[in-house]
Formats: structure tokens, C-alpha cells, sequence
């Protein structure tokens, strides 16, 4: 059998690797349900969002338990930043403009999951405090029935407890648990083009989500 090609890359491959070892480091990592994420093929990954650090746990979590990259949908002005800017870019990250329907961001989203990738995305557009899900966007709905492609609802909980929003400074709290928790995929069923099915498969988008979150709440702070 000849081996697949590994998407990732070499220079992801060796940060992704670099920094699975310091989530280890600064965590008790927990891992549920990842063989749901797609091994090849379109998929979009939806999570909660508690803290600033998600998008780089969640992106290290799929590639190292599942050897794919990820391509998330973050905040334009985090492109402008040197400190993450170069590696948003160089990792061909999606910029997007908060606060409005970014309608380039989406499509470049939606042609990303044509090719065959993975797109992750926030539903909730901000991070919240995590004692509840904030109202989902239709985003997730967009990119996932326009490019009639899966949804992996997932829940990540811990990561609040190290650095809960940008600007605010790390917290060092002795490894805290941190749990990732993928649930099984919801096809895409409707019409992208009517308002009522974006709003109808973004609250099961939302419900699937909330059950992982749980989930995962449970796996971090089991001992």
C-alpha cells in the first residue's frame, strides 16, 4: 500500500508536535471521540469558545491524533499582530471581519471545504465565560451546507483556566485538566440560500455542541 500524503506539512508537523508536548506540559490533556473527525476528506469542526488558546489546542489536537491541518476562521486583527500574525499567515489561516457578515471570508471558508479540508470555526464569534453557550452564528451553517460537507460538534473545556480572554494575563494554576471532546458529525441538510434552514441546522449545530461541552466539563475535571 502506498502512504498517503501527510497534509500537513513538515513545519507544521514539527510545531504541532513542539506544542502537543507543552499542552502536556501546562495540562492534563484528555482526548474523547476523535476518530469522528474525518481521517480524509471535507469536514468542518465547531466548538465553544472559552479562551484565547482554543483554536491553537483544538488545531494541535486534530493533527496529532489525527495527522490533518486545520484551517480556522479567526479574527482579522490577529493578522496584524507580529507576535501570531506570521503564523496565521504561513499556516494559511482564515482571516475574518468581526461584527459583520464577512462574505469573503466565507467563501474562501466554503472553497477551502470543496477542496477536501478541514475548516474550524467558532460558532459563537466571541469567548465567553463558559458558563453557557452564546447564541450561535450562521456562519457554521453557511460554509457547512454550501459546501455540503459534515459538522464535528465539539466541546473543549480547561483551557479558561490558563488564560480566559486576550489581554488578560496567564493564569498558573498546576496543570488543570483540559478535555477535547468530539462528537459524532451532523450531515448538512438544507437549503444554504434559506434563512430558515441556516437557522434550523445552526441550533443543532449548537445543541451537539452544548452535549460535548458537557462532556468534556466531566473528562477535565475527573481525576
Amino acid at each position: 500500500m502506498i502512504p498517503t500524503r501527510d497534509e500537513r506539512g513538515l513545519l507544521w508537523r514539527i510545531c504541532s508536535r513542539l506544542l502537543w508536548w507543552a499542552l502536556h506540559l501546562c495540562f492534563r490533556v484528555r482526548v474523547a471521540g476523535a476518530s469522528f473527525v474525518p481521517a480524509s476528506g471535507p469536514a468542518v469542526v465547531a466548538a465553544n469558545h472559552v479562551s484565547a488558546l482554543d483554536g491553537v489546542v483544538l488545531a494541535v489536537v486534530v493533527s496529532e491524533r489525527r495527522r490533518r491541518m486545520t484551517r480556522y476562521l479567526a479574527a482579522a486583527e490577529f493578522f496584524e499582530r507580529w507576535t501570531v500574525g506570521w503564523a496565521l499567515r504561513r499556516f494559511r489561516q482564515i482571516p475574518l471581519r468581526r461584527g459583520e457578515r464577512d462574505a469573503a471570508a466565507l467563501e474562501e471558508a466554503v472553497a477551502t471545504v470543496r477542496a477536501g479540508a478541514l475548516v474550524g470555526i467558532f460558532p459563537e464569534g466571541r469567548v465567553g465565560d463558559g458558563a453557557e453557550l452564546q447564541p450561535g452564528h450562521r456562519g457554521v451553517a453557511r460554509i457547512a451546507l454550501a459546501a455540503g460537507a459534515p459538522v464535528v460538534p465539539t466541546g473543549i473545556w480547561g483551557t479558561q483556566r490558563r488564560w480566559p480572554r486576550p489581554g488578560l494575563h496567564l493564569r498558573r494554576p498546576w496543570r488543570p485538566g483540559l478535555a477535547v471532546v468530539f462528537g459524532p458529525p451532523l450531515p448538512p441538510e438544507g437549503d444554504p440560500g434559506a434563512e430558515a434552514d441556516l437557522d434550523a441546522f445552526v441550533d443543532r449545530v449548537m445543541a451537539a455542541i452544548a452535549d460535548q461541552v458537557e462532556a468534556a466539563r466531566a473528562l477535565a475535571e475527573a481525576r
